[in-house]
């Protein structure tokens, strides 16, 4: 039995992206890098979902010729985890946007990107 099949290379990649991401949120004082920290975070999460969510030997959920009605329970992977990660992904991409945003009106501010130089609550 072959250790370093695909699916554990992605499941293990995802861990490693999670483990970078939590380090660099929770270490970084720049606001860039923290973003970048909490992407790289995003990403780790929507990785080790496709990569558990992976079943050897089954096909994508389209019925046509190789798939048909009768043998379809037997032959494909469930879809729902993959349309949780597609949601997911728009989702990431709409949080990031919006620290951005957040990010380019603290520099405005503060003319910084330190997350020490704020310390009030209110901008």
């Amino acid at each position: 039995m072959d250790i370093f099949t695909i699916e554990h290379i992605a499941l293990a990649t995802g861990i490693i992206l999670l483990l970078i991401g939590i380090w660099g949120m929770l270490t970084q004082k720049n606001i860039i890098k923290i973003i970048v920290s909490f992407t790289l975070f995003d990403t780790g999460i929507h990785v080790v979902m496709v990569a558990i969510s992976y079943i050897k030997g089954k096909t994508a959920p389209i019925i046509g010729e190789s798939v048909t009605k009768e043998n379809a329970i037997d032959k494909i992977v469930d879809p729902v985890p993959h349309a949780l990660v597609l949601t997911a992904i728009v989702i990431g991409l709409g949080v990031t946007a919006l620290m951005l945003v957040y990010a380019l009106n603290m520099y405005k501010h503060k003319k910084s990107l330190d997350i020490t130089n704020f310390k009030e609550l209110k901008w």
